[in-house]
């Protein structure tokens, strides 16, 4: 059975030009040249005769220009006869079929066609004939190796995107029908040119994409083969780029929401973000048995001798295992766990460190007929050994780094002198500072070996680049001295520093005596007279600076001084001129205005705060000092072990040099360093002791339990919480607010009360408080709360609370009660 093909117009019409079996004589002529294709021309190629030699090359030019102008005029002319697209689907709806001249939509006849041949069970072969659906021996060939066509559906394509690929067909002529051959070697001469061409043709065929915005996109970011490849396959070529949160957001933003690299690494590294932290700043703890048990006993020392002030005051009755403090640096550096897990689950590893030391301890019958309700333990001892732990590795990590600085800096003084009196002499003082730096138990005794190193070490101009501009730098007394070869003259003035604080801390006695020189003072130093030095006075003016100094930058005898000095040191305050007018019994440093000889161990609280801001403010003079026996005790030793025991003149001479160099140690250097450390620790003590006390306060706001119902409330069985009656005051406008939770939490009746808290003697005002007083009588009647709770936030509040207890004692009268917080 033969199918017509039948195009109509709106009007059901057949289309000018149409035929009822769907032909048209446009098509017969283009299957003629089609056909004419297939047929041998004369194309000068292969000679067959005299005469093809001498076809002129320009007449075949014009020939093959006629030709394409000819199939390109026909082609525009059937453009024109095509149907829309929504035509040629309302005939296919109606059972007609498509003409073939339509090449606008090739494609869609193929997928027609494919369609078709599912439908009717037709193979390749056999789809021919009327169904024009015969396929060629490459489209077999492509069906078998890749399947069928896998683009996206064509009938979304744009009209504009075909018809500028048509006019790019019509363009190509007769090599875009070679452009679908399958080149599989490379070495086949054209297929690269091939496969650019199906490359440009595949970009065209891009989903979605407009022309005029393929050619924007074209102009802007130029290859867009990529692009459109992966918007073909239904991808986002955003998705597959990797987008940085710091590029989206704000930094805050990322901070507040722990989205930050560091919250990632914390998260990664998955242990108490606590630890982290502080492992930042002290470095990674050791975890050998050797540095656990140096470090608790360093830990143990502190916390029994009361270097570490627990509750505001000393305590050396602490009970403390040593083991305890090995096992717990155990549990926190190489088991990582943190304080809380430690006082709950590790509890029998470390039953000496959870004692309270303020807890007084009651026996167990006492405890339990005593009324004192159970609190929650604080772990004191617990916070205060973490405390120690920094402050251990962080003095460990700057011993470290300062021992390595001095060895590089040892190094570089060394190639600068060539003396070898210097050397050797440099030699001991190197081997002795690293031994001081070695044993150093506190920061400050390490700031005492970091002094002297750099008194004798003074940082210089090694390693500056020649040019390169540098900073004028201070030239001290004693480099001046020291250049001036004078610490010839300091070494002959009897001990050493460090002789002198080895003698004082009891370490090395002396074997031999000190013998004097058998010159006098004045007649060494003319030996070293010089431009800056003229006479021998100025010579030993400077070598008793550089004696007196090197004493008192030598840290064992730095901590002799300072353990008489913060045992036996005092304070006096007296007013000013300004502070006796300004400072009267009400004045906030009334209490601090007259301190006599206050030692400063009795500071316990933070009284010195209240001295230091009033020295600040210029209202008291502030004075410390060593009780005079003390002093003189003092003095006393350090000549017993500096001067020498000699009777002849220039001996004498020479202990009158030494009490000079050890009153100038003293009162030049010593003391007025003593005085700043001092000044310095009693504001750190005051502040702890401060901390202490908010701490504990706050401490006791949070560790308040709920509120236990009565054994006489009623219905005290039925509900598992108390009720609740909650006030508020207002002004007026808003007015004072009543607020009735259940057991729950749950709202159950609000009352304002506008008129409550009114203090006018007016007869209205008097009334409507009555009338309020009985509002929240009845309110209170009704609900019958357990508690009333009234926030306070001034005094205003405080009359309110009356007006409630007045409330109250008419329920008092209904036998009922409440107690109010």
């Amino acid at each position: 059975m033969r199918v017509e093909e039948l195009e109509l117009d709106e009007d059901g019409e057949p289309i000018e030009g149409d035929t009822l079996n769907g032909r048209d004589p446009d098509d017969d002529d283009e299957e003629e040249d089609d056909e004419g294709q297939d047929e041998y021309e004369n194309d000068g190629f292969i000679v067959d005769d005299v005469e093809d030699e001498e076809v002129d090359e320009a007449e075949e030019r014009e020939d093959s220009d006629e030709e394409r102008r000819k199939k390109k005029k026909k082609r525009k002319k059937k453009e024109a006869e095509d149907l829309d697209e929504d035509d040629y689907e309302l005939l296919r709806e109606n059972d007609v079929n498509v003409p073939k001249g339509s090449k606008k939509f090739k494609r869609l006849k193929k997928a027609q066609r494919d369609l078709d041949g599912i439908r009717y069970g037709l193979s390749d072969d056999e789809f021919d004939g009327s169904m024009k659906g015969g396929a060629t021996a490459e489209e077999k060939l492509k069906r078998t190796l890749f399947g069928d066509d896998d683009g996206q559906p064509l009938e979304d394509l744009p009209e504009d995107e075909e018809q500028i690929e048509e006019e790019e067909d019509g363009d190509m002529g007769e090599e875009d029908e070679m452009a679908d051959f399958i080149v599989e070697e490379d070495d086949v001469p054209g297929a690269s040119v091939r496969r650019k061409k199906m490359k440009n043709k595949k970009s065209r065929h891009a989903f979605d994409v407009s022309s005029s915005a393929l050619k924007e996109a074209q102009d802007i970011f130029g290859d867009v083969d990529e692009l459109l490849q992966l918007r073909k396959q239904g991808l986002d070529y955003s998705d597959q780029k990797e987008r940085r949160l710091e590029d989206q957001f704000e930094p805050t933003v990322l901070s507040e929401k722990y989205m930050t690299v560091k919250d990632d690494e914390i998260r990664t590294i998955d242990l108490p973000e606590r630890m982290q932290i502080s492992e930042e700043s002290t470095g990674s703890p050791p975890m050998d048995e050797e540095s656990i048990i140096e470090e608790s006993n360093w830990m143990h020392k502190q916390l029994t001798s009361g270097a570490v002030p627990l509750f505001g005051k000393e305590r050396t009755d602490l009970s403390i295992n040593k083991d305890d403090i090995m096992r717990f640096l155990d549990l926190t550096h190489v088991q990582k766990l943190d304080i809380p897990f430690i006082a709950m689950y590790r509890k029998e590893q470390c039953l000496s460190l959870l004692q309270d030391p303020e807890q007084h301890e009651v026996d167990d019958v006492d405890q339990e007929k005593s009324d004192k309700k159970p609190t929650i333990k604080w772990h004191k001892v617990l916070w205060a050994i973490r405390d120690l732990d920094r402050k251990w590795l962080l003095l460990q990590k700057r011993k470290s780094g300062l021992q390595s600085h001095y060895s590089k800096r040892f190094e570089e003084e060394s190639r600068r002198i060539y003396d070898e009196t210097r050397l050797n002499l440099n030699q001991q003082l190197f081997e002795s500072i690293l031994k001081d730096l070695k044993d150093a138990e506190s920061e400050r005794e390490v700031d005492d070996v970091d002094a002297k190193f750099n008194l004798h070490f003074p940082p210089g101009e090694v390693g500056a680049d020649e040019g390169q501009y540098k900073r004028p730098k201070r030239r001290s007394q004693y480099s001046i001295c020291y250049k001036a070869g004078l610490w010839e003259v300091a070494s002959k003035f009897g001990y050493s520093a460090q002789q002198l604080g080895s003698q004082l801390s009891l370490e090395k006695l002396p074997v031999d005596e000190l013998e004097d020189p058998k010159e006098t003072p004045e007649e060494m130093a003319s030996n070293f007279t010089c431009a800056m030095f003229e006479t021998s006075q100025s010579v030993l003016k400077g070598a008793r600076h550089m004696a007196a100094l090197e004493i008192s930058c030598e840290p064992s005898v730095k901590k002799y001084v300072r353990n008489v000095y913060m045992e036996n040191a005092v304070v006096s305050t007296s007013p000013t001129p300004d502070g006796k007018i300004a400072i009267d019994s009400f004045h906030q440093f009334a209490g601090v205005k007259w301190l006599r000889e206050k030692p400063l161990n009795k500071f316990e609280d933070a009284q010195w705060l209240l001295i230091q801001k009033a020295e600040e403010e210029k209202l008291l003079q502030v004075t410390f000092k060593l009780p005079e026996k003390i002093m003189d005790d003092l003095i006393k030793e350090c000549n017993e072990r500096y001067l020498s025991n000699g009777v002849s003149k220039s001996a004498q001479q020479w202990n009158e040099q030494r009490k000079q160099i050890l009153n100038d140690a003293l009162f030049g250097f010593l003391l007025p360093s003593m005085e700043k450390e001092a000044r310095s620790l009693l504001a750190s003590g005051a502040k702890n002791w401060l901390l202490l006390e908010y701490g504990k306060g706050l401490w006791n706001k949070v560790s308040v339990g709920p509120y236990q119902k009565k054994e006489n409330d009623i219905n005290s069985e039925e509900e598992a919480a108390p009720r609740v009656m909650a006030c508020c005051w207002g002004p007026g406008k808003p007015a004072t607010t009543f607020v009735m939770l259940d057991s729950s939490g749950e709202v159950l009746d609000v009352l304002y009360t506008g008129s409550l808290t009114l203090r006018s003697q007016n007869v209205n005002d008097q009334q409507r408080k009555k009338n309020d007083q009985q509002r929240v009588l009845k309110f209170m009647t009704d609900h019958q709360p357990h508690v009333v709770v009234l926030g306070a936030v001034n005094l205003s509040c405080t009359r309110l609370k009356d007006d409630i207890y007045e409330v109250g004692l008419s329920l008092l009268r209904c036998r009922l009660s409440f107690p109010l917080f």
